[in-house]
């Protein structure tokens, strides 16, 4: 059993779903149960994930769930896209956090490698 709490990423995307709850208070209250939220669960997956992983046997398990962390990121992306769009998140935030979500990717998928 590794200690995912260590891993740099995991605290990065710690750090991040924060900043995701953070920021999604700001939304209109009709997408409290939309678009925040969806926004909110797919970047807590991320640690989420990592978590889980780090808890499997093997590290072919570890990296399957590693990957599901950076589809999550995937999908937090579109998420903070959207909500940008539609101009609940400023453009100087998203920019910010959307450079944040594509580090963590990037980190997941050198952590996946190195797992198989």
């Amino acid at each position: 059993m590794r200690d995912y709490k260590k891993l740099e990423v995991w605290k990065r995307s710690h750090d991040l779903t924060l900043a995701i709850y953070r920021a999604t208070r700001a939304y209109p209250t009709t997408e409290t149960f939309g678009l925040a939220s969806q926004t909110r669960r797919s970047a807590a997956a991320v640690p989420a994930n990592i978590a889980e992983g780090s808890g499997r046997a093997s590290g072919a398990d570890y990296a399957r769930f590693v990957s599901y962390a950076a589809a999550s990121c995937n999908e937090t992306e579109y998420h903070l896209l959207l909500a940008r769009d539609l101009g609940y998140i400023g453009v100087d935030e998203w920019t910010s956090i959307a450079a944040e979500v594509g580090e963590i990717r990037s980190m997941l998928v050198a952590l996946s490698r190195r797992l198989v």
